[in-house]
């Protein structure tokens, strides 16, 4: 596709603008480029998209993504979004058929998922996991995000997630193995080592929770969450009770 010279400054600005984050600049001249109908590219599209989804202008952003991939068909990425979009619309049929179509298409080209495609993917299950904990539903959400680690392994965050979750279920021994393996995985992850800590102290474990908090410490000295447990550890292990207050042999906490 041939652009005349001010089509491609256009394309250029705006593809700069949306790369650099400033998607109101990139807007104006991706949008100047759809109104002289000069635009043919799935991406551009694509982009006005998510700017338009990012703004919680859902009717905009599903007509931007629908064009990106009649345009082409096998834009992943756009149907990933457009599976999005759909969701938040209430369109959960579109939705589903719509990512279903995405991970075919995905698998269907070489026998195994694009990286890319993965991680996105696993991003939803792991943000429709949020989602289901939010509001109580603890056995879809761990089904999300086991369904987000089968795809990303290597998303702790998520682990740690899952690990909360069994917490908030009941299941603290189920837990402590989520935190574990992931501290096995990646040594010095702190949200891991607080959490484990707080399975620890749950568990009884009170002896092994403090030296949680105190390691979560060394690794991050201001970590306000660490400098509290550790404070109700130690207060409790000196039979107060509950969190310790005024001297409470805390004054060390924040030194790690």
């Amino acid at each position: 596709m041939s652009l005349d010279q001010s089509a491609k400054q256009y394309l250029t600005l705006g593809r700069e603008f949306y790369e650099s984050g400033e998607y109101d600049k990139a807007e104006r001249y991706l949008g100047r480029l759809v109104a002289e109908g000069e635009c043919r590219f799935a991406d551009v599209y694509n982009m006005l998209g998510i700017i338009y989804h990012g703004r919680a202008e859902f009717s905009r952003a599903q007509a931007a993504f629908e064009e990106a991939l009649r345009i082409n068909p096998q834009y992943t990425e756009a149907s990933l979004n457009l599976s999005v979009t759909y969701n938040d619309l209430g369109k959960y049929r579109e939705a589903k058929e719509t990512y279903q179509n995405a991970l075919s298409r995905a698998r269907a080209r070489s026998g195994e998922i694009d990286p890319f495609v993965k991680g996105k993917i696993a991003n939803m299950h792991a943000d429709l996991g949020d989602v289901y904990r939010s509001i109580g539903q603890f056995l879809a959400s761990v089904r999300e995000y086991k369904k987000a680690l089968e795809l990303g392994p290597t998303f702790y965050d998520v682990r740690v997630k899952l690990g909360k979750t069994y917490q908030d279920m009941g299941d603290v021994e189920a837990a402590a193995q989520e935190f574990e393996g992931v501290l096995a995985a990646r040594p010095g992850y702190v949200p891991a080592i607080v959490s484990l800590g707080l399975a620890y102290y749950a568990l009884g474990r009170k002896d092994d929770a403090a030296q949680r908090f105190e390691e979560a410490l060394m690794h991050e000295p201001d970590d306000k969450r660490a400098q509290l447990y550790l404070k109700m550890v130690r207060g409790d292990a000196a039979g107060d009770g509950g969190p310790a207050g005024g001297d409470g042999g805390t004054g060390d906490a924040g030194e790690g």
